[in-house]
């Protein structure tokens, strides 16, 4: 089989959680225990970071990878889903996997995990730890794909694990209160390896100090320690903000770019810091202009997009793949901020989210282009538009993404803003992306 070919058998044989949904969710180790021991336990040879959250954990480990690059480290990184193409699940020093390694791979193992009936994920987790392994990676940031507790990167034991915020998402998997989740997220909390939670969040500090406890994990909440201030407001195309960064009331980091602006990205850092000093106290010579210059050219370093990209002016175009109603909170009151004339929302959700939250956030002034992603998971945008129109959100249904975005930046003038999101497989549809 060519690279296309793979892609196709590895899409239509394995049941793939991001596309079909809870059809294609396997919880529990024993396959990935199973794909790990066939493939001589490659999980056991590279040093890692293990990331979880409900939000927030992608760009975390993003910016995780870009600060340990630029201090001269080879670097895997692990997360997913992916926007364009499969290989950017799969990073080494910001460049994705290699097709040829892609195809080689699954030759040698595919009927080991038919054999083992592997999902999606599980086999693109044997797939990554390999690579790293191969690569003979200085460290591996992994971010979780769903949960912890029974995710298939829980396999690893981490130099530091992370969770970086606790929100209702996957309520139908994961528990539908927030200390449920929560105590799923704490599942990757190792016995005797430290543990850092970014944000702390009374209704679930609780799961994670008991978790901690239980396993002999020292543990720290980020925010009680770490705090990042912003000191100009950025202008309404700019593409990053600047920062002042407080440590125990003093302040350790002066002027910091970061190269990301959505407003959620300052309650991610605290944990991002944590983490560094971590690694620095295990021994990773991370100097602060290695900090700096993670912080300020993550996207180059790391090829992260969909974290409030900038994608056009006159008009303003922003997308954003916030996909639960957090997410859509911070991205609704960022869009307030923003000086406008008129707003134009290309929206797009999943069936299994709680659409009805997410709607009730959205501004009623603003003019909509529902449209849907191009996977089953998708809600038809005739019934999306249904469900906010009941809400009095009012607009227009479109055949695709593409079609809604064009529609909108057709009709948006020079003075409006246009936004589009509500699901990351919406974004990825997004052509100039």
């Amino acid at each position: 089989m060519d690279y296309q070919q793979t892609l196709d058998y590895l899409y239509a044989r394995l049941p793939m959680f991001q596309r079909v949904g809870a059809a294609g969710y396997k919880p529990g180790l024993q396959r990935t225990e199973a794909l790990a021991q066939a493939t001589g336990h490659p999980e056991r040879q590279f040093r890692s970071v293990h990331v979880a959250g409900t939000n927030g954990k992608g760009s975390s480990s993003h910016l995780l990878a870009a600060v340990l690059q630029a201090a001269g480290y080879r670097v895997g990184l692990y997360t997913s889903p992916h926007l364009k193409e499969f290989t950017e699940r799969i990073r080494l020093n910001g460049q994705p996997l290699e097709p040829a390694f892609l195809v080689e791979w699954v030759a040698r193992w595919r009927a080991t995990f038919e054999q083992a009936e592997a999902s999606f994920f599980e086999v693109c987790v044997a797939l990554a730890f390999d690579y790293f392994a191969q690569q003979k990676v200085d460290v591996a940031v992994v971010e979780v794909g769903l949960g912890g507790r029974l995710d298939s990167t829980n396999i690893l034991q981490p130099l530091v694990s992370l969770v970086t915020n606790i929100s209702l998402d996957h309520q139908a998997l994961l528990g539908d209160t927030l200390p449920l989740i929560a105590a799923e997220k704490a599942g990757i909390i190792k016995p005797g390896i430290p543990a850092i939670i970014s944000q702390t969040q009374p209704e679930v500090a609780a799961a994670f100090e008991q978790k901690a406890q239980q396993e002999g994990a020292p543990l720290v909440f980020a925010d009680q320690h770490y705090r990042a201030e912003l000191l100009r407001a950025p202008a309404p195309d700019e593409a990053s903000q600047h920062l002042r960064i407080w440590h125990d009331d003093e302040v350790v980091l002066d002027d910091v770019e970061l190269g990301l602006v959505g407003d959620y990205q300052r309650l991610n850092l605290p944990g991002v810091l944590a983490t560094v000093a971590e690694l620095r106290r295990q021994g990773f010579i991370i100097e602060e202009a290695h900090l700096r210059e993670g912080l300020r050219d993550v996207t180059r370093l790391t090829g992260l997009r969909g974290r409030w990209t900038i994608l056009g002016r006159q008009p303003l175009v922003v997308c954003d793949t916030g996909h639960n109603e957090a997410g859509i909170r911070f991205i609704v009151e960022q869009l307030a901020r923003l000086p406008k004339r008129r707003l134009h929302m290309v929206l797009g959700v999943v069936q299994d989210k709680d659409v009805s939250k997410m709607l009730a956030l959205l501004p009623h002034e603003a003019t909509y282009y529902f449209c849907q992603a191009t996977i089953p998971r998708a809600l038809p945008a005739a019934e999306l538009a249904v469900q906010a129109a009941a809400l009095g959100l009012r607009g227009t249904t479109y055949v695709s993404v593409p079609a809604a975005v064009a529609a909108a930046r057709a009709t948006a003038e020079e003075a409006d803003v246009v936004f589009i999101g509500g699901s990351t497989f919406v974004v990825a549809e997004i052509e100039d992306l």
